[in-house]
């Protein structure tokens, strides 16, 4: 299984641990099922980790007519509201939930430019409910579309998300197959979309990052 750069260094400090509570298991404890006990768990532990650094193998084309997926997930919020943090008007929010066994790889939604990039310190209350959007640690990009319009993209950090990474700089070029970042433990993200696209998911959707059409541009 292939794992993101994200978790290269915690996985190695879990091999370390676990090597060294094996280690100490077989010299220091002579009974097997206590050995078990102790071992068992820890093997799964560290598999859970692994798991979740995944990174899948997809299939991912640039189309500049569509709005793509960040985020594997959930659409837990589809309505109206203002994006006050920089575009400053209406816009068409749509919230994907992100929970632990989620691949938790952020990609690029639109082809564009990014045109704003700022991280935000904050709580950590749970990533579905309302007020983490405003009161959580977040990282916030625009992205301006080739007409000229902006969308924006928020990565929110949940109840067990203490590290949001963001790959990418301000004026940098992009498209739906490079990537935005990686949120760690469970964690969310916000789409602010032009209020006349055309919707293409629904509440409690399943979405696949850099794969579910989220919009297609007018």
């Amino acid at each position: 299984m292939k794992v993101h750069k994200a978790g290269i260094v915690i996985i190695d400090w879990a091999t370390g641990i676990i090597a060294a509570i094996i280690v100490a298991n077989w010299f220091f404890i002579s009974s097997y099922s206590i050995r078990g006990l102790i071992i068992l768990p820890c093997l799964a532990i560290y598999f859970l980790i692994i798991y979740f650094f995944r990174y899948p193998q997809r299939t991912v084309m640039a189309n500049e007519k569509l709005v793509i997926s960040p985020a594997d997930g959930k659409i837990c919020d589809i309505k109206e509201n203002v994006e006050n943090e920089y575009l400053e008007t209406k816009c068409n929010q749509i919230s994907i939930f992100m929970s632990p066994l989620n691949v938790h790889i952020n990609w690029i939604p639109v082809v564009g430019q990014i045109t704003y990039l700022k991280h935000k310190d904050g709580e950590f209350y749970a990533a579905f409910k309302d007020k983490s959007a405003e009161e959580n640690e977040r990282t916030t990009t625009a992205i301006r579309l080739g007409d000229g319009r902006e969308i924006v993209v928020r990565q929110i950090a949940g109840a067990m998300a203490r590290r949001i990474a963001n790959y990418i700089e301000k004026g940098q070029t992009v498209d739906q197959t490079m990537e935005l970042g990686f949120i760690r433990f469970g964690s969310r993200v916000d789409l602010f979309l032009p209020t006349d696209l055309q919707i293409k998911v629904k509440m409690g959707q399943k979405v696949t990052g850099s794969q579910t059409i989220i919009a297609e541009l007018n």
